[in-house]
């Protein structure tokens, strides 16, 4: 892996002041600017349908999402490809449904790397054309070349810049998992070699506390189901790790950290088109927001993570403005699945929603084959090239995304890439309601789902009702045939499968033939 540019950490109070010396200067030398456009995917973790307030959310402002949705297209009938994180990121960066492969369930923090090198990505796309690109915050997609393998105090031998990013600054799984420090370019950030790094899935290291043993360290967050192993910044994790010393996160900085980076990564590649994944932990869990939002929210520490998500899309959107490069930047904003209330720390937020729907009007929540497990926010804004203030029903899914920003750019796909996604970028700019007739949605248990305009219809399965390990959250499951027509007021109430034999048909033939395709 080629040798790459890192960037230091700025503190949070300095986050802009590099931007603004010559920014008068580059708006100037932007005003005819004709290049394509740079393209930045704000992906957020766990942010449901519900969650922001132009999509109706109760006892939380969003300000910065706010005006980026009234300078382009919000999406009502968007959604992510499973309810799930690792599958859905898999799935937008290969433009393929992660069902096809065994390999793609959530990823432990020392999977190997899923993506493989020689995979085309959406990364590899934009290099093609010329775009510098960049990954930063949470990956969840594996690193290294086998699972439980790695050396995370040398160089890893598969990372990003492997997969077309030039520069990656990440989390290696979740928040929640160990390693609990920031790889930069394949190699641990800030490294600390008098405090090697040591983690396990299988057991812990001898001497090491846990939150099992030893509740009292868990000053930060207590756990209310699972979470009780390596305790990290007085935070109990998954997985057990040993070192890090300087390395480690604090979890109320990595909100800054990630958005520093972000920043750091628009003011150096200024002059040139770019592309940046930027995918956010705020609303994950553990939900340890800076002090500076910490107990603000009637929400807790959720709602107080959905506004630090939204000052993170602010900064974004400053930076672009400072830099002159607002008007001929694409930003597309949405989340890797549906919302999770109580998913294992004691944060109060099932008991402070006061009213306050974190999937919107649908049913089920993240893991799930309802709606409300994939149905996600999705805003795409681009002052150059869309009209603002409009709203859209076409029915999306974000497995299209990778081969309609290639036709954006004029990206030519190797034969055999992408092989599920579709170029729809008429949809994504507002300018075509003619969607799909159907798009493919995966539950936790890897139970498929057919949505179209107007039904949906959720596969047999026999798996049990509701999730098992902590979150009140219904699964879906069913051993009968499931279809719901989803322009009737209450979403996913009445099955009507029955009702409907030719169209139940018709979606599981629709699942036959997907099944069967050859990649």
């Amino acid at each position: 892996m080629k040798k790459m540019k890192t960037y230091p950490v700025l503190l949070a109070p300095a986050l802009l002041t590099a931007v603004g010396a010559q920014a008068k200067q580059v708006k100037n030398n932007r005003a005819d600017d004709t290049r394509r456009p740079n393209v930045i995917i704000i992906y957020a973790d766990d942010l449901g349908y519900g969650d922001l307030q132009c999509y109706g959310a109760k006892n939380v402002e969003t300000p910065n999402v706010n005006r980026l949705a009234s300078q382009g297209v919000r999406f009502t009938n968007a959604h992510a490809v499973a309810a799930t994180s690792t599958p859905s990121r898999y799935s937008l960066l290969t433009g393929e449904y992660a069902w096809r492969r065994p390999d793609t369930d959530i990823a432990p923090g020392n999977a190997g790397m899923i993506i493989r090198p020689e995979q085309f990505t959406i990364a590899d796309m934009f290099k093609s054309v010329g775009y510098s690109t960049c990954a930063i915050g949470k990956w969840h997609l594996g690193l290294g070349d086998k699972g439980g393998e790695q050396d995370w105090n040398a160089q890893l031998p598969a990372a990003p810049g492997d997969l077309g990013f030039d520069y990656s600054y990440i989390m290696a799984a979740t928040s929640d998992r160990v390693p609990c420090v920031f790889i930069e370019n394949g190699h641990a950030a800030n490294y600390d070699p008098t405090a090697p790094i040591e983690v396990s899935y299988k057991r812990n290291f001898e001497g090491e506390p846990t939150g099992k043993t030893h509740p009292e360290l868990l000053y930060n967050l207590k756990s209310s189901h699972g979470h009780d192993m390596s305790i990290v910044n007085g935070i109990g994790r998954i997985g057990y790790m040993k070192g890090g010393g300087k390395a480690l996160w604090k979890d109320e900085n990595i909100a800054d950290s990630i958005t520093t980076h972000a920043i750091n990564f628009i003011r150096d590649n200024q002059h040139r088109p770019f592309f940046m994944y930027f995918a956010t932990n705020d609303v994950h869990v553990p939900r340890f927001p800076h002090a500076r939002f910490r107990g603000k929210n009637a929400m807790g520490y959720r709602g107080d993570a959905i506004v630090q998500f939204d000052w993170s899309v602010g900064q974004l959107m400053k930076a672009l403005e400072q830099y002159g490069l607002a008007d001929n930047t694409l930003i597309i904003l949405s989340s890797d699945n549906g919302p999770v209330v109580d998913d294992g720390y004691a944060d109060r937020a099932e008991e402070l929603l006061n009213g306050h729907s974190p999937a919107g009007p649908f049913r089920g929540n993240k893991y799930s084959s309802f709606e409300g497990g994939t149905a996600v926010p999705v805003i795409v804004s681009w002052k150059k090239g869309i009209k603002g203030g409009q709203q859209s029903n076409v029915l999306m899914s974000q497995i299209d995304w990778l081969a309609s920003l290639g036709q954006l750019i004029g990206a030519r796909l190797p034969k055999g890439a992408a092989s599920d996604s579709e170029a729809r970028m008429e949809n994504l700019l507002g300018k075509s309601n003619e969607g799909r007739p159907w798009i493919i949605e995966q539950s936790n248990s890897r139970v498929l789902s057919v949505r179209t305009p107007q039904w949906k219809f959720i596969e047999p399965s026999d798996g049990e009702k509701m999730i098992s390990w902590g979150p009140k959250i219904e699964t879906g499951n069913n051993p009968a045939p499931q279809l719901y027509d989803m322009t009737k007021g209450e979403y996913e109430k009445d099955n009507v499968a029955k009702e409907n034999p030719n169209v139940v048909f018709e979606l599981q033939n629709v699942l036959r033939r997907e099944r069967a395709k050859k990649r």
